[in-house]
């Protein structure tokens, strides 16, 4: 009776509201964009227009509805539905599906109400839709950043039905299921369209390529739960009515903040309409949801440019530094990480001594990367033991972290230190003692990963565990309460395998969601109780990429692969939705055969690190990697927070070119690489963009070898913004793995 009663006051308030609202608009805007949603005579929710701004909003009762015949011959008013639901009318894939706790599979949600309210950076709308036949309701955000042309969209869900005695195998527990939920959808009609995915695999990763969608489905998604995006990465790009361009088009590039199971479906319909669902991959997910509990879904965060994927780029890259990314607007660290010095064979004074190397090469920090813990049995030698049991190596550091943070005072640098606390090896301490905190099946032969299993983060205990490890890390050897780790490598290296949780028990669906969760939980924990202490996202390189994430962390590594060939390829696909700023690029000795000034300039457009001995150079080499680190440290407000100009393609020709601007125009930086031209290629001159056209800008070679002059035929001349912007430069050569940093000066 009770429930019936909540039905019906739940349908008179849809009612009443209906009366009220029809064809209520609801504009939600940013300077170049406006995404338009009207209410339906049926009182539910539309959306009439996504697209380039309209200059006046009187325009907005000019749009049109979409049409379609009914059987009857009669011609029915049809729309979009923004978040269209599972067992109406509509004939696609839905927004959202549930099953009800009485075992109905079908939802109708109807406006009740909205409001806007002004939030850094912008304005949120918030708009309220409930079924009329259940208590169930959807809350819709949409957060317009203005000035980026960014919006960030994503629902929250919340229900409160009652058991059903009839239907309990069907809702366990008196939840609703959510068989499957996006966080937003979004529709177009073009003549085409054409999609460019990020495909990713270890030393691959953000691999471009396009295809044109045609009638029917493209699911693009990952189902691995931990290192997450370890396959595909979690963006695209959709060209509307052509490919996807640098510099011309109009195109579409959204993005999921999601560090685990996410999934893309893009729909061409019967009519050549595109329906975008960006949100949760349903696979063995559906999520059991308790009467009160709110799910909120990831955040889906897109732009749209009419001037092609580079002002899109700097439309997200601003967003980004502003508003998403942990500490956006604050300088970056250059470092010296351990690891292909020395692997796991290290001590204290073999660390000690490249600290000093660290100094010499000019650098804030030295990273000490894995190997550093376990003891006994399970000391980490290798990569078989130790992983959990985060006791420093009493037979390598005796000393422990303090006295490696005093090496690091000595030698006059920072001391930072990796960590990859989600993991456990089966030969540790950590899972002798507790077997029932890891994710794994019990009654069935174990399936490890690069010797490893996952801690299940669905347990409030093990996330306890984890952030008490962090928190004793960052604490050991304090001074005055100030943690003297000053950087954090946080690393995840394995998929989740042997999908059981032991905590999860009777809900198992809610595995892969609640473990996200659980990460997020100790990393919130770990950013707010030590906020001063910058953090490095890595995932068996760049298998963890995503907006969600970079709110705990100030960058990400994108690759284990630092060839720098393929990491200019590498690099491009990242920035496509990532400021430079956010982005780890390390010079190391992978590819020998490129010198290492090319190596140094091609880490040098991200955030500067080494990885590199210095043991293996020659004085010159030395020389050369000072300067450019000074010069670095010198261009760091332009290199990671200027505005960036992608020129040339390495997808589209033997070089790639980028140019960053000073948000005064006064300084801007170009990188230009030469990677396998043929034998006496034509080339072209590299036209610089964003500069000021009435400014005079002298030209500057940089980065150069010692003892060795620019043949850089502008080099040292003045030359308006104009010019550069219109002719350009003789940047490119016709050599091998040949590379050209030119620093521009507004006179």
């Amino acid at each position: 009776m009770k429930h019936l009663l909540l039905s019906s006051l739940a349908l008179l308030s849809c009612s009443a509201t209906a009366a009220f609202a029809a064809n209520e608009v609801i504009p939600i805007r940013t300077n170049s964009t406006d995404l338009v949603l009207k209410v339906g005579p049926n009182n539910r929710l539309y959306q009439v227009y996504l697209g380039e701004r309209l200059l006046n909003e009187s325009d907005y009762q000019h749009l049109p509805w979409d049409v379609y015949a009914a059987s009857d011959g009669s011609v029915c008013q049809r729309g979009w539905e923004v978040y269209n639901t599972g067992g109406s009318e509509e004939f696609f894939e839905p927004a959202i599906d549930i099953t009800h706790t009485d075992g109905n599979t079908t939802t109708y949600l109807y406006y009740q109400s909205h409001e806007q309210r002004t939030v850094e950076g912008g304005t949120e709308t918030i708009i309220r839709l409930a079924d009329n036949r259940y208590p169930v309701q959807v809350t819709l955000h949409y957060v317009a950043y203005p000035e980026q042309d960014v919006i960030k969209t994503w629902s929250e869900i919340v229900h409160h039905e009652k058991a059903d005695k009839k239907a309990r195998n069907i809702a366990p527990n008196g939840c609703i299921q959510l068989r499957s939920v996006n966080s937003a959808m979004l529709y177009f009609r073009r003549p085409q369209y054409w999609l460019t995915e990020f495909s990713s695999d270890w030393a691959r990763e953000a691999q471009m390529s396009s295809q044109q969608l045609q009638f029917g489905k493209k699911v693009v998604d990952t189902k691995l739960g931990s290192r997450a995006a370890m396959h595909s990465h979690p963006f695209f790009e959709v060209g509307l009515g052509q490919p996807a361009a640098e510099q011309q088009g109009e195109v579409l590039m959204g993005t999921i903040g999601w560090t685990g199971n996410w999934r893309y479906t893009l729909e061409v319909d019967n009519v050549g309409a595109l329906r975008i669902l960006p949100g949760l991959n349903p696979n063995t997910s559906a999520y059991q949801l308790k009467a009160g509990e709110v799910f909120t879904t990831p955040e889906f965060i897109f732009t749209i440019s009419n001037q092609g994927t580079s002002l899109g780029s700097r439309h997200l890259h601003d967003w980004a530094r502003k508003y998403q990314v942990r500490d956006g607007e604050k300088p970056r660290m250059s470092l010296l990480n351990n690891w292909e010095n020395t692997y796991f064979d290290f001590d204290q004074e073999k660390l000690a001594n490249l600290m000093k190397e660290a100094k010499t090469l000019g650098v804030d920090m030295f990273l000490l990367d894995d190997g550093w813990f376990g003891n006994g049995d399970h000391a980490r030698n290798g990569d078989t033991a130790g992983l959990g049991d985060w006791e420093v190596n009493h037979a390598k550091l005796p000393g422990g972290v303090p006295a490696l943070c005093d090496a690091a005072d000595a030698a006059g640098v920072k001391f930072g230190i990796w960590i990859e606390p989600e993991m456990v090896n089966p030969m540790s301490d950590l899972f002798e003692k507790h077997p029932d905190w890891v994710i794994r099946q019990t009654n069935r032969e174990t399936y490890y990963y690069r010797n490893q299993l996952v801690l299940d983060l669905a347990n409030p205990a093990v996330q306890e565990y984890v952030y008490q490890v962090v928190a004793q890390i960052l604490t050991d050897g304090s001074v005055n309460g100030d943690s003297r780790v000053c950087y954090f490598k946080w690393d995840c290296n394995s998929p989740i395998t042997n999908i059981y949780s032991p905590y999860c028990k009777d809900k198992q669906s809610n595995l892969y969601v609640d473990h996200v969760r659980g990460v997020y939980n100790v990393m919130s924990r770990v950013k707010e109780n030590f906020p001063n202490t910058p953090m490095m996202l890595c995932s068996g390189g760049g298998g963890r990429c995503d907006y969600e994430a970079l709110k705990y962390f100030t960058e990400f590594w994108c690759s284990d692969d630092t060839d720098p060939i393929e990491r200019l390829y590498i690099q491009w696909g990242f920035s496509q939705f990532f400021p430079a700023k956010a982005m780890c690029a390390h010079v190391t000795d992978w590819n020998r055969s490129a010198s290492v000034k090319f190596r140094t300039d091609v880490a040098s457009m991200c955030k500067l690190g080494f990885d590199i001995g210095l043991r293996h150079l020659n004085d010159d080499e030395i020389k050369y990697l000072q300067g450019a680190v000074a010069n670095w440290h010198r261009l760091q407000g332009v290199i990671l927070d200027g505005q960036q100009y992608r020129l040339v393609s390495p997808y589209e020709s033997n070089h790639m070119a980028v140019n960053y601007v000073s948000a005064s125009q006064q300084k801007a930086v170009l990188f230009a690489y030469d990677i396998h031209p043929r034998y006496k290629e034509p080339l072209s001159k590299v036209r610089l963009q964003g500069l000021d056209a009435t400014k005079r800008y002298k030209v500057a070679e940089i980065n150069l070898m010692p003892g060795e002059a620019s043949t850089l035929s502008e080099n040292g001349k003045v030359f308006s913004g104009d010019y550069l912007m219109k002719v350009g430069l003789d940047a490119f050569s016709q050599e091998s793995q040949h590379s050209r940093v030119i620093e521009l000066t507004a006179e």
